[in-house]
């Protein structure tokens, strides 16, 4: 081969990479034509249906977002467990393939936060004032805090609702649970509530609650009204009991690597987003209960038991307990620390 060959070979290849070195440079995520070029892209999914209200929630988001950023950000939304799963999704995120989730708060006790699962704690509030003084406040951002080192970052908290239990025969006191199989998401708290109720406590993933209850692998489940509804679990759920137990609730939550590698106008701009869609999120999903609720007695599927005094004094004494068992899961300090936020001593009754 002659010198002349060899040097146009050569230059040919170094033209070739050249031209690859050049086009990933406009590819590359901190390049200035990508910046100019194209949004931030930000893959946010749920498990939620697409009319429930944490969709709504993140549909507000979503047009705040893009708004107050004049286009820079495009937010895709991805409902129902379209990407990912109750269990995938945690880790989904930590890997960068989505940059922003709402899972429930009970989600991070398997992940390796404990502290979180003081949520789950049957009757720990009394209400919604009682639960914003600590989701609005100090107890509530720490708790937010301690996600990071898990590569994440607590954004805001969006309620659901106070749960109630079901199944397909009537639940009028504890008594009428021993020995059910209850349908669960994975928690150690909720699963000692069942437990300190002698009912069988089955982790099932969300999106596949319905088909469980249909078929009879499990014969309740605790949930609110409007992911009942909006599940259709009322269809398959003979009798349900208001006894408003426990709370659910979700932390908005993105990438930290993604959030912190924003710039920060834009992170400045998706934070207020954030802020002015939580008291939205929030009057979403009371209203949601309460017409969820509504739609299901009408439906005359599922029987509405709404407990007396005395019954709900008996819930109470079954499942307080279960805040001394998981203290040293969840920080007796913690508990301690709710108690005095909301002054509340747990011996009152969760109001919708």
């Amino acid at each position: 081969m002659s010198i002349a060959t060899r040097s146009l070979e050569f230059g040919s290849r170094l033209a070739a990479l050249l031209g690859i070195s050049l086009v990933l440079s406009f590819l590359a995520p901190g390049s200035a034509l990508r910046a100019a070029d194209a949004p931030i892209v930000i893959k946010f999914s749920h498990v939620a249906a697409p009319q429930a209200h944490k969709s709504r929630a993140a549909e507000h988001f979503k047009q705040l977002a893009e708004s107050y950023t004049n286009g820079r950000v495009k937010v895709e939304l991805y409902p129902n467990s379209q990407l990912y799963k109750d269990k995938e999704e945690l880790e989904a995120l930590q890997l960068g393939a989505v940059q922003m989730l709402a899972p429930s708060v009970s989600k991070f006790g398997p992940l390796g936060i404990k502290a979180f699962e003081v949520f789950d704690l049957p009757y720990i509030f009394a209400g919604y004032e009682e639960l914003s003084a600590v989701t609005q406040g100090p107890v509530g951002r720490e708790l937010l805090d301690k996600l990071e080192s898990k590569g994440l970052i607590g954004l805001a908290y969006w309620n659901n609702g106070f749960k109630i239990l079901s199944a397909n025969s009537k639940l009028l006191g504890p008594d009428d649970v021993l020995g059910l199989k209850m349908r669960i998401q994975a928690s150690k708290v909720i699963e000692a509530q069942m437990w300190a109720l002698g009912a069988l406590p089955q982790v099932t993933a969300f999106s596949e609650a319905y088909q469980a209850l249909s078929s009879g692998v499990v014969d309740g489940t605790e949930n609110t009204p409007a992911n009942m509804y909006n599940q259709k679990m009322f269809e398959v759920q003979k009798h349900a009991t208001l006894t408003n137990h426990g709370y659910l609730g979700y932390a908005v939550i993105s990438n930290a690597a993604f959030w912190k590698g924003l710039p920060p106008d834009i992170r400045a701009a998706l934070e207020r987003a954030i802020a002015e869609t939580t008291p939205v999120a929030n009057a979403l999903a009371h209203e949601e209960n309460e017409q969820a609720l509504e739609q299901m007695r009408k439906s005359g599927r599922t029987t509405f038991h709404e407990p007396t005094p005395a019954e709900l004094a008996a819930w109470r004494a079954a499942l307080l307990p279960v805040h001394d068992e998981m203290a040293g899961r969840v920080g007796r300090d913690l508990i301690d620390r709710i108690y005095a936020a909301t002054g509340h001593t747990a011996q009152q009754p969760a109001m919708r």
